[in-house]
């Protein structure tokens, strides 16, 4: 993969993780109750008003005023939100994160070639009678 195409991947994987961390957040009781409700709806209201910095004539332009304006939202979600609880949420979505995905750089050892069915590999001793 190249670099640019690597910096995209990198960026999109650091929003859908804070998007995660302000789920996680939302749901904590030790965030304040005017956190979760001022700054989710100061974006809402900005989304859904008719009035935009970017007229959203052009299609795509238009609507990159709105996704500054949501990625500035979980931003300042996030700075605003007690520390220790980011902090301890971080730590969480990492661990959960490193037992999710396992990246693997040995080889698999090689199979025994299997014996035909019927067959069973022992040791024997012959008898005299």
């Amino acid at each position: 993969m190249n670099a640019p195409l690597q910096e995209v991947a990198a960026f999109f994987n650091e929003v859908i993780d804070n998007l995660r961390l302000v789920l996680r957040l939302l749901a904590d009781q030790r965030v304040p109750t005017w956190l979760k409700v001022v700054i989710p709806a100061l974006v809402a209201i900005y989304l859904f008003s008719p009035i935009d910095i970017m007229p959203d004539i052009a299609p795509g332009l238009g609507q990159l005023d709105d996704l500054a304006v949501i990625l500035l939202g979980i931003k300042l979600f996030i700075d605003l939100s007690p520390a220790d609880v980011v902090r301890q949420h971080l730590d969480e979505l990492r661990s959960l994160h490193s037992r999710s995905y396992r990246v693997i750089t040995e080889e698999p050892p090689e199979e025994k070639p299997r014996q035909p069915s019927g067959y069973i590999e022992t040791s024997y001793k012959v008898k005299d009678e």
